[in-house]
């Protein structure tokens, strides 16, 4: 995950302090110093603003960044929004969690004819997503729409992004797959957190440590929030993209392959995740267009080759 982060940020780290990535990353903490993930307004998005080959980076590097930054200065009022959250989480890992499990087991056992469309719609969170994006980026180029092109190449991101983040959550937490154990055992020794990889000395890449979350659900998520948010104007998209992302979160239980609350929380970060990216997007919008930027100035002491000096900063 360190790699990949540094992979996709280096080339923001290295631009000078007026480029476009250091222009995102100070609207992006000047608009979400009051919430985790902030609004932007509708009418600022432009489907004239097109992504070149650079522009497409710098916004997946920034989108990586600012998933890393946010909760850096998120308000009080959004860490008790997440505290609720992961209260409930809790509840359903304590109560939930191993009666559903046994329960779709049961179910599917019983309901052999289900299994196989079950999984197809889990497949839909993985590579045939991939085909589904590509299919909608198709789309846009034959009928020349740059909204859909634009939002489909903003899906990928989120579905990139999203992807590392689930996979540095898996590798923090390592926990155990349902499907690691006998689902009937009355003892829970397979619904464990092992920890950080690698101090738990475990093999989380084995497969049966990446439970938490559900990468095929935060993936789908992720992709859903993105159609969804620039397509919000039309209520029949919304209910489709997060319909189908909840058959795939559905599916993943049906398929013993991960705990509800995995699912849960792979929806919350991928509808988190969707959203910081549609944002990002935005703001890049409003540079591309542009439009008048608020700027705020402030003086502090910096420190720079071993001696402290004034220093002026601006945001954008």
């Amino acid at each position: 995950m360190f790699l990949v982060l540094i992979s996709f940020s280096m080339p923001v780290f290295a631009q000078k302090a007026d480029t476009l990535g250091k222009k995102l990353d100070s609207m992006q903490k000047k608009e979400d110093k009051h919430e985790l993930v902030a609004d932007v307004n509708k009418d600022e998005y432009t489907s004239k603003t097109n992504i070149n080959f650079n522009g497409y980076f710098v916004l997946l590097g920034t989108d990586l960044l600012q998933e890393v930054e946010s909760p850096f200065h998120a308000s009080k009022k959004t860490w008790i929004t997440v505290g609720g959250f992961v209260a409930a989480e809790g509840v359903l890992f304590f109560v939930g969690d191993r009666p559903i499990q046994q329960f779709a087991t049961k179910f599917m056992k019983e309901n052999p004819g289900l299994r196989n469309t079950s999984q197809y719609i889990t497949d839909f969170g993985a590579s045939y997503e991939i085909y589904v994006l590509a299919a909608f980026g198709a789309y846009g180029l034959i009928f020349k729409s740059d909204k859909v092109k634009t939002t489909t190449l903003l899906a990928t991101q989120a579905y990139v992004t999203a992807g590392a983040m689930s996979y540095a959550v898996k590798f923090l937490t390592s926990r155990q797959r349902p499907n690691a154990l006998n689902p009937n055992d009355p003892q829970p020794e397979n619904n464990i957190f092992y920890g950080p990889a690698i101090f738990n000395g475990r093999n989380a890449a084995s497969g049966f440590l990446s439970s938490f979350p559900s990468g095929h659900t935060t993936a789908a998520f992720s992709a859903a929030t993105v159609y969804a948010y620039e397509y919000k104007d039309e209520l029949l998209i919304p209910i489709l993209a997060y319909s189908a992302a909840s058959l795939v979160g559905i599916s993943r239980i049906t398929q013993n392959a991960h705990w509800t609350s995995d699912v849960v929380a792979g929806a919350a970060l991928g509808y988190i995740t969707g959203k910081q990216v549609v944002n990002n997007y935005h703001r890049y919008a409003r540079l591309k267009s542009g439009k008048k930027l608020d700027m705020s100035f402030h003086f502090d002491l910096q420190y720079n080759n071993g001696m402290i000096m004034p220093g002026m900063v601006c945001k954008f």
